[in-house]
């Protein structure tokens, strides 16, 4: 048996079809309300009478963890109400919760949809969200994270479960200005905090999607120096993120120091990726272009075409500049239809 449990706010645009999506997978439903003044709750009691108000005091885990409690079931399904199950196989994530895994927490694979100038992009990750109710919580006012109750490390395996989360589209971040909320709550937490490399990390990513890139590299910076263990579920983001930052700060020479890291993350096209942006804007064109290729080893990534066309337009780039069109166009033409390759194909 299993619960799923949501906390909500304004949320009328996207919660009936999460809660469509979840129906078929799920035994409960608890939606714990923080002051919504749409027509939220009127949906939520479409789909259960577990329908609780919370009174919102700035703290997710606090919100989370009232969710939890309501839980007839020991297990619980974590979901957003901008988060759409995608794909599911219900027999393998029973199984997995009835193998007395009760300690041992399952991740998602949670695909993150959000647009730029060549359109809808995804990125895709794996969270945990499904735990046993009584030997996991929440903790953290923002971005929370699961912690043993005993304070124990655990392990965290992958279950067959896939959703999209649109959350992040520009239009949903424009009407709920989801961006600055966030700032706001991760600085005050850091004032309680300061050595916290999460906080720093979560801040950086806030600033980094409203492409406030000097202060992104400030929060990057700080949660890099406090980090303890490069081996923590968003370690590998915060290191790629620091990355991007650089770049888009055109800081090309100081980027070289996540070469510092490759022992951690060789064998991530992601990391390898980000290396052959570095190397390019160094002018390292050879030692680009060979570390792009690296990529396409790969099956998969995070990052939507980063074993694929992505890498391989940029090695199109590299001969482009260096005068070489004829196997520019042979590597554009690998592209599958990436928009600025067809755009480089017709120019050239």
């Amino acid at each position: 048996m299993l619960t799923l449990c949501m906390i909500v706010k304004n949320e009328e645009e996207t919660l009936e079809k999460c809660l469509n999506s979840a129906k078929e997978l799920i035994d409960e439903i608890i939606i714990v309300d923080t002051g919504s003044t749409d027509k939220t709750k009127e949906i939520a009691f479409q789909c259960t009478d577990k329908v609780f108000d919370f009174r919102w005091c700035n703290d997710f885990s606090k919100a989370r963890n009232y969710a939890i409690s309501k839980a007839s079931n020991d297990w619980v399904l974590i979901l957003d109400a901008d988060e759409i199950i995608k794909e599911f196989n219900k027999k393998s994530i029973l199984e997995f919760c009835n193998k007395n895994n009760n300690t041992i927490v399952g991740r998602l694979k949670r695909i993150n949809e959000y647009e730029d100038e060549y359109g809808v992009k995804r990125y895709i990750e794996r969270v945990n969200r499904l735990f046993n109710k009584n030997y996991f919580n929440y903790e953290g006012i923002i971005h929370e994270q699961i912690v043993r109750k005993d304070r124990n490390l655990y392990n965290a395996n992958n279950i067959d479960l896939i959703i999209n989360h649109i959350g992040y589209s520009k239009e949903v971040v424009n009407k709920t200005n989801k961006i600055q909320r966030n700032i706001d709550l991760l600085k005050k937490a850091l004032e309680n905090n300061f050595t916290d490399p999460y906080l720093h990390y979560q801040l950086g990513k806030s600033y980094f999607m409203h492409k406030d890139y000097k202060n992104a590299y400030n929060s990057f910076k700080e949660a890099i120096s406090f980090i303890d263990n490069f081996q923590y579920e968003y370690a590998e983001d915060l290191v790629e993120s620091y990355g991007y930052t650089l770049i888009n700060l055109e800081l090309f020479k100081e980027a070289l120091i996540l070469y510092e890291y490759e022992k951690y993350y060789c064998n991530s096209p992601d990391f390898l990726f980000i290396l052959g942006l570095i190397e390019m804007n160094n002018s390292k064109f050879q030692i680009a272009a060979e570390t792009f290729l690296k990529c396409t080893e790969f099956k998969e990534g995070k990052i939507e075409g980063i074993t694929s066309y992505l890498p391989l337009y940029n090695i199109g780039v590299i001969f482009e500049c260096l005068g070489f069109e004829d196997e520019a166009l042979q590597y554009y033409k690998l592209c599958e239809g990436y928009v600025p390759a067809v755009k480089a194909i017709k120019r050239i």
